[in-house]
């Protein structure tokens, strides 16, 4: 059952579902887009080069939630002081991750699986973690139900790889349905003093 569903049934599940909640939520995704537009400007959409299953690279949507500003030298600030009031909404109800939809419908990504992280990423990893792109990344994942940024990295990178030896139709229905609840009860959001999460630096590097 686990085999059939992880080499053709999650798919399947990933387009139904991806399908139904694109249609649905495409007015909220338009107006927090008009937002984006009036409040931070063009590009609407942000766009970034993650890698995915087999850790090759793909194109990442989300709706832009920082400035651009920099310092003197050109370089960009903290993304703390780059995040807007508006980002913080969008973030805080997981509104800027809607266009992510688009890259499950591509095949980029599922909707459930370890979230694409980036790409300088993929030589800081040991073997042990590296095994996380066995699977397509997600919107959600089991590190996400279970403490989200506020986890240090060597627990979220352990359950990213609990989570590819597990993968399975119930399991993937169960983080479905938490993560709305911890949407809800906005848990885990960001780690403290940072926007998202401090950079990973390797497995034998600060990892908060």
């Amino acid at each position: 059952m686990s085999t059939l569903y992880r080499s053709f049934g999650k798919r399947v599940l990933d387009l139904v579902l991806a399908t139904l909640a694109f249609v649905l939520t495409l007015p909220v995704m338009l107006l927090a887009a008009l937002l984006v537009r009036v409040k931070l400007g063009a590009p609407v959409l942000f766009r970034h080069r993650r890698p995915g299953r087999s850790g090759e690279l793909f194109t990442l949507l989300k709706l832009r939630t920082m400035t651009d500003e920099r310092d003197e030298r050109g370089e960009l600030l903290a993304d703390e002081i780059r995040l807007t009031g508006l980002g913080r909404l969008l973030r805080r109800w997981s509104l800027d991750e809607l266009p992510e939809l688009l890259n499950v419908l591509r095949g980029d990504m599922s909707l459930v699986g370890p979230r694409p992280l980036l790409a300088e990423y993929l030589e800081r990893y040991d073997s042990e973690q590296a095994r996380r792109h066995e699977v397509r990344p997600g919107i959600t994942g089991w590190a996400q139900i279970n403490g989200r940024n506020e986890l240090s990295w060597p627990q979220r990178l352990e359950m990213d790889v609990w989570y590819v030896d597990r993968v399975g139709l119930w399991l993937d229905l169960r983080i479905l349905i938490l993560t709305v609840w911890r949407i809800v009860t906005g848990v885990g959001i960001s780690a403290a003093g940072h926007a998202t999460m401090p950079k990973f630096r390797g497995a034998s590097g600060d990892h908060r």
